[in-house]
């Protein structure tokens, strides 16, 4: 174990874990965006941009993600990362827009009624009014779609040869030999993207009790 627990080797996996959260934090924030538009097209508008909104997320969410990443990497020929990130934002915006449009409708009629009655408008009513109180409703499913994506990013590993989190740990796998320093290399991984979801999934629940407090 002394063999595989040295500094450079976990300085060597930390900085697959650094890509693996710039990918995972890159890729929600702009599938946030997206998703947040798919949402508000599914659930408040009628006609084409709904049924463009829909056929959007069922296309995407019915291909693998792995198939995402492949032909993003080989049809628009963007560098590994990039192609990472898009694919990504792709398959989760998807993900985020039923999201979204789960929290919209928890949001009563009344609240827009009352809006409307105080003069605000569509736009206002949705970003000062709505959304707020949708965001409440969306928070634990947000975050479990962030872990899903700390997880999926070993795919790029695979497919674009990212050095991320798993990446860089079989790169270390090819330095052993012996089955029970494959099995610590193992042991370690399982254990970093459990203690990184874990906290994230345990910030996130305070952070939700504390906005819930505050808000009732």
């Amino acid at each position: 174990m002394a063999q595989i627990l040295t500094g450079n080797n976990m300085l060597f996996i930390l900085e697959g874990l650094k890509t693996t959260l710039y990918i995972s934090a890159l890729s929600i924030a702009l599938s946030l965006v997206f998703g947040t538009a798919l949402g508000v097209m599914r659930s408040l508008t009628r006609g084409i941009p709904q049924k463009l909104a829909a056929v959007y997320i069922e296309i995407v969410r019915n291909i693998p993600n792995l198939l995402w990443i492949f032909v993003i990497f080989i049809v628009f020929r963007l560098k590994s990362i990039q192609a990472g990130v898009v694919s990504f934002t792709i398959f989760t915006s998807a993900a985020m827009g039923e999201i979204v449009r789960g929290g919209l409708n928890s949001v009563g009629k009344g609240q827009w009624e009352a809006a409307r009655s105080q003069g605000f408008n569509f736009l206002q009513i949705l970003l000062y009014v709505v959304l707020p109180q949708a965001l409440r409703n969306m928070v634990p499913a947000i975050v479990s779609q962030f872990v899903t994506v700390i997880k999926d990013t070993s795919l790029l590993w695979s497919v674009v040869a990212i050095q991320e989190l798993t990446g860089k740990v079989t790169i270390l796998m090819g330095r052993y030999y012996q089955v029970d320093q494959v099995f610590i290399l193992y042991a370690i991984l399982a254990v970093i993207y459990f203690v990184v979801n874990f906290a994230i999934s345990q910030l996130a629940r305070m952070l939700h009790k504390r906005w819930a407090y505050y808000l009732s």
